[in-house]
């Protein structure tokens, strides 16, 4: 007698083991798609949420609107005032001393001789002694601008540099705004300070 056998019967166990696999997923997709199709709003919502939450920014921070740094961002304008009263504005680098600012833009302020400093003040209790010379001349003997904010912080005059001013110049001739324009620091603050420049003193004498 003929038996009748069905498919399965017949195939190898692997191949009925794969075939059960494929229709478990295949079931567990449908399944799936069902369940993403029948989602409520406020879950689609809050994935929207999600993922913008999760999205690189396309705000651009306002220190970049305002372009890349320049050196301009480190240049001040001094007006130069000589001993006829004519101004003058030339622009001057934060770090460079004002004798050479002045010098770069034509001032004659005379010669300066001037080493190494003597001392730095690093904070309101420090001084740090550097043993440099300093002032060696007071021909380059400048009034600053009273009152102006980058006068106040620049580093008061040293000894060195108040006793070449002695030297050189009378004593009416001399005031408390008074400096050698070797040893001021040009700073950003200083933007805008007006400089007077008395009547040099002869320097060319053999």
């Amino acid at each position: 007698r003929r038996t009748n056998y069905s498919c399965a019967s017949w195939r190898p166990i692997h191949l009925q083991i794969n075939y059960l696999i494929i229709m478990l997923s295949s079931c567990f997709v449908r399944v799936a798609r069902r369940s993403a199709a029948s989602a409520p709003a406020a879950t689609m919502a809050a994935r929207r949420s999600m993922a913008a939450a999760a999205a690189p920014s396309t705000v651009v921070s306002s220190s970049f609107n305002d372009g890349p740094p320049s050196v301009f961002d480190k240049i001040v304008k001094v007006t130069i005032i000589d001993p006829s009263g004519a101004r003058r504005i030339i622009p001057a680098m934060v770090g460079q001393t004002l004798y050479a600012a002045c010098d770069l833009n034509g001032v004659d302020l005379g010669p300066s001789s001037s080493g190494p400093p003597q001392e730095k003040v690093r904070s309101t209790t420090w001084t740090e002694p550097l043993y440099g010379e300093g002032a060696a001349s007071g021909f380059d003997h400048v009034l600053l601008q009273g009152g102006n904010e980058g006068v106040e912080i620049a580093e008061p005059a040293h000894d060195n540099e108040k006793k070449m001013i002695e030297e050189y110049w009378d004593a009416d001739e001399i005031f408390p705004e008074s400096r050698l324009a070797s040893q001021v620091e040009i700073n950003a603050k200083m933007d805008g300070m007006v400089v007077y420049v008395p009547d040099r003193i002869v320097d060319d004498i053999p």
